[in-house]
């Protein structure tokens, strides 16, 4: 049988009444009707049942196009097609290839935009299947990159753009990631025929598409390994790109730049970058959240008797905390937008936390007016209660 026929063979399939569902189903609802299905017509679960198994084969063609936006599409459009012509052998009319002053592949290329005809448009839509010795490769999304990057603390409430330089996963630069020897010609692979996935049991009713393990997703292999990368495909290149971290971001925080990892394969797209941030710290100011801490020294005289006192901000400029009169050591005062950039823009507090400073070394003035005090008997009391029964 030729592959054109083969091809029809195919379209004259209906695989929405394969799963049960209408045309007009959504992605999700053709999804849960395939599902159900595979799980009730899986192979370990209906051993010997040649039936069940041929449905669950037929139930996968099914979902390896209507479960694909791209592929359902053009399936959608064979089938209009294919309906309104009468199978593609119109009734008292040519067939497709014909030499009867019709031709459907001029039709198909005009309605659907296949630059090779009815030839192209199944090709894209059923991939290597169906016999045909060529096939297009799948478009492979470039990996993600990892890396680290250490900043001021400055820099970290700022936000700064900072150079780095990447060593990442690519394309094989002798074979361009076909994996095969330069000038050497691909076939089909025979593992997954093309498709690109294998489909493994995971026990039970359940199953999962994974990528082949021989044509590593490229749905073709050659007899002659590449001798650059050894059929792999893959190869490392080195670049500097420069990387905007936001203002606010924290220590420890991973950031994604989209776009920025590894380059993708036929025309897939590139992966991403995560950079995971090392804040070094501050000589003075520290963080919870959005708030930046301090630590400020008093004396016991401010404490006790008040005082105003000034404290620096990450800024540069200073504030004044009113400090009221028998204040404890360790209190926490608020300054409201003085600490690190939110994501809204806002800016959240410093939190200035009061310490008394007890002096290593006393004078004789201080000396005895801290003598006079005690002779005073004002803090006697102060630990009375944990001798309390």
């Amino acid at each position: 049988m030729s592959t054109d026929g083969i091809r029809t063979d195919w379209a004259n399939k209906d695989f929405y009444a394969e799963l049960g569902v209408t045309k007009q189903a959504t992605q999700a609802e053709i999804k849960k009707a395939y599902r159900k299905l595979a799980r009730a017509n899986h192979p370990d679960s209906n051993p010997g049942d040649t039936a069940k198994h041929d449905k669950f084969k037929a139930v996968a063609e099914a979902y390896d196009v209507v479960g694909d936006e791209e592929k359902r599409k053009k399936y959608d459009e064979v089938r209009e097609l294919y309906a309104g012509g009468g199978g593609f052998g119109f009734p008292g009319g040519p067939t497709a290839g014909g030499d009867a002053g019709f031709d459907l592949n001029d039709l198909l290329r005009d309605r659907t935009g296949a630059g090779g005809g009815m030839g192209d448009l199944f090709s894209d839509l059923f991939g290597a299947r169906g016999g045909r010795q060529q096939t297009r490769s799948r478009a492979v999304r470039g990996t993600d990159v990892e890396t680290n990057a250490t900043i001021s603390f400055m820099d970290a409430m700022d936000g700064v753009t900072i150079s780095l330089r990447l060593t990442s996963d690519s394309a094989c630069p002798e074979c361009h990631g076909t994996g095969g020897k330069p000038g050497t010609t691909p076939k089909i692979c025979p593992e997954c025929e093309g498709a690109g996935f294998v489909v493994s049991s995971m026990g039970g009713a359940f199953s999962i598409n994974e990528t082949c393990p021989r044509c590593h997703g490229r749905q073709l292999v050659y007899d002659e390994a590449c001798p650059t990368c050894h059929g792999s495909g893959r190869g490392t290149s080195a670049r500097s790109i420069q990387a905007r971290i936001p203002a606010g971001v924290k220590d420890g925080q991973r950031i994604r730049l989209r776009g920025k990892g590894g380059a993708g394969e036929n025309g897939g797209s590139a992966g991403d970058l995560f950079v995971t941030v090392k804040v070094t710290p501050h000589r003075l100011f520290g963080r919870t959240g959005d708030n930046l801490t301090l630590d400020v020294p008093v004396s016991f005289d401010e404490l006790a008797l008040g005082a105003e006192i000034k404290v620096p901000t990450l800024e540069g400029g200073a504030v004044t905390l009113k400090v009221p009169a028998g204040t404890p050591s360790g209190r926490t005062f608020r300054v409201r937008g003085r600490g690190a950039r939110k994501k809204d823009g806002t800016k959240g507090d410093l939190l200035a936390t009061v310490q008394v400073q007890v002096p290593a070394r006393l004078n004789d003035a201080a000396r005895e007016a801290l003598t006079a005090y005690r002779a005073a008997g004002v803090d006697t009391t102060l630990r009375a209660n944990l001798f309390e029964a």
